[in-house]
C-alpha cells in the first residue's frame, strides 16, 4: 500500500502544480483525479492487465509537460468530451482526464467529403516527461474522412493518450494510428469509438515501437453499422506490446471484421484480447475475429485470447488465433532458388506483414510503413 500511496502522492504534486482551469473544466479534471486515485496502477491480479506489468510507468516520477501537437485550451465544455472513454473503469483514462489541457479537436461537417487524410501527430517532449494527449474526432452524418494519428519521439518518455471518435450516421470514416514510439518510451493508449446507424468505419493499428506498450481499442456499433478493426504488430528485443479491442453489438444487423497479426523475435512478449460482446437485442448480427501470430524466436512469448460475449440466438460469429513459425517449406524453396537465408526469412516475414500492409488506403501512409518495416527488417538480419 506504501508503495501505492507513493505512486499517487507523486501525480497528485503534478496534478495540483498545473494552472487552474475554467470551472467546468476543473471539475472535470477534479473528478477524474479522484478516480485514479481509487483505482491506482493496475496490478497483474487485475484480469485486464494480467500479462502487463505496468510497474515500469508506476515507479517513475514522471514530469507531466504539454505535448507538441495541434492540440488547443478548451474555452468551452465539448458535448461528446470525456463522454465515450470511460474514467470508471480504466485508471489511464482517468489520469488522462486528470491532466485535460490541450485537446485537438477534429470536425468533419454532415455531407462533406474530405479527400487528403487528416494528419494528427504527436511528438514527444523530452526525457523522462509524460504526456497525455487527447483527441476528439467528430464526423456529421454521411461525410467521408480519414485520419491518420501519429506518436514518436526520442528517449524515455511516457505517452498515455486517449482518443475519442463519434462517428455519425451513414458516414464512412478510415482511421489509422501509427505507433512510433523511442525503443525506451512507454505507451498506454485508449481509442473508444461511438458509431451511428449504418456507418462504415475502419481503425488499423500499426504498433512499431516503444519499451512497454498498451493499445486498447474499442468499438460501440449501432443498427446496420459495419465495423472493421485491424492490427499489425511487431516486437522484438524485450519490448511488450499489448492489444485489447472490445467490439460491442449494441443493436441488430451490424457487421465488424478484425485481422490482428503479430510477429515476434527475441525476447519480446505480445498479447492479444479480443472480445466481441452481442448485446441481446442485437440479432442478425455478423462477426469474424482472428489473431495470427509469426513467433521467430524460441524466447519470445505470445499470450492469445479471443473471446465471444453473446445474448442473442439469430448471429453468426467466429474467431480463432493462430501462433506458428515460418513455412520451412517455403524458406526452403526460396533457398533453392539463390535466395540466402537471411534474405527467405526476410521476404517471408514481410509477406506475412504485408497482408495488413494492403489494407491501407492512403497510398503516402503504406509507402511510409513499407519502407519503414523494410528497413527493420533488414537491420534486424544484420
Amino acid at each position: 500500500m506504501t508503495a501505492v500511496s507513493e505512486q499517487i502522492g507523486t501525480w497528485l504534486a503534478e496534478f495540483t502544480n498545473q494552472p487552474k482551469a475554467d470551472q467546468w473544466l476543473q471539475h472535470l479534471r477534479d473528478t477524474a483525479f479522484q478516480r485514479f486515485a481509487e483505482l491506482g496502477f493496475p496490478t497483474t491480479h487485475d484480469e485486464e492487465w494480467r500479462f502487463t506489468n505496468v510497474a515500469p510507468i508506476a515507479r517513475v516520477a514522471w514530469a507531466s509537460r504539454p505535448r507538441t501537437s495541434s492540440g488547443a485550451p478548451l474555452a468551452e465544455p465539448e458535448p461528446h468530451l470525456a463522454k465515450h472513454a470511460s474514467i470508471t473503469q480504466n485508471p489511464f483514462v482517468a489520469l488522462n482526464t486528470a491532466f485535460l489541457n490541450d485537446v485537438t479537436v477534429i470536425r468533419v461537417p454532415a455531407g462533406a467529403v474530405v479527400e487528403e487524410p487528416i494528419e494528427i501527430v504527436f511528438e514527444a517532449p523530452g526525457q523522462l516527461q509524460a504526456t497525455h494527449p487527447r483527441t476528439l474526432v467528430m464526423v456529421g452524418a454521411n461525410a467521408h474522412c480519414k485520419i491518420v494519428e501519429t506518436y514518436k519521439g526520442q528517449g524515455a518518455y511516457f505517452t498515455n493518450a486517449v482518443t475519442e471518435i463519434v462517428v455519425g450516421d451513414g458516414s464512412v470514416v478510415d482511421h489509422y494510428k501509427v505507433q512510433l514510439e523511442s525503443p525506451e518510451a512507454y505507451h498506454i493508449a485508449t481509442m473508444q469509438v461511438a458509431l451511428g446507424r449504418n456507418a462504415n468505419f475502419s481503425s488499423h493499428s500499426i504498433s512499431l515501437g516503444g519499451a512497454l506498450v498498451r493499445n486498447d481499442a474499442n468499438a460501440v456499433l449501432s443498427e446496420g453499422t459495419e465495423a472493421t478493426l485491424n492490427g499489425l504488430y511487431l516486437a522484438n528485443g524485450t519490448q511488450h506490446i499489448d492489444n485489447h479491442t472490445i467490439i460491442d453489438h449494441a443493436k441488430p444487423h451490424g457487421t465488424s471484421h478484425e485481422l490482428y497479426k503479430g510477429i515476434l523475435d527475441g525476447k519480446a512478449n505480445a498479447v492479444f484480447n479480443g472480445r466481441i460482446i452481442v448485446r441481446k437485442d442485437a440479432q442478425k448480427t455478423d462477426s469474424k475475429q482472428t489473431n495470427k501470430n509469426l513467433v521467430l524466436s524460441d524466447d519470445a512469448v505470445i499470450n492469445t485470447k479471443p473471446e465471444l460475449q453473446i445474448l442473442a440466438d439469430d448471429v453468426r460469429c467466429t474467431h480463432g488465433a493462430t501462433i506458428g513459425q515460418l513455412d520451412a517449406e517455403a524458406a526452403f524453396y526460396l533457398q533453392s532458388r539463390g535466395i540466402g537465408k537471411r534474405e527467405a526469412r526476410d521476404m517471408l516475414t514481410y509477406a506475412f506483414a504485408q497482408d495488413i500492409l494492403d489494407r491501407i488506403k492512403v497510398p503516402a501512409l503504406k509507402e511510409s510503413l513499407e519502407k519503414t518495416l523494410f528497413e527493420k527488417f533488414h537491420e534486424h538480419a544484420h
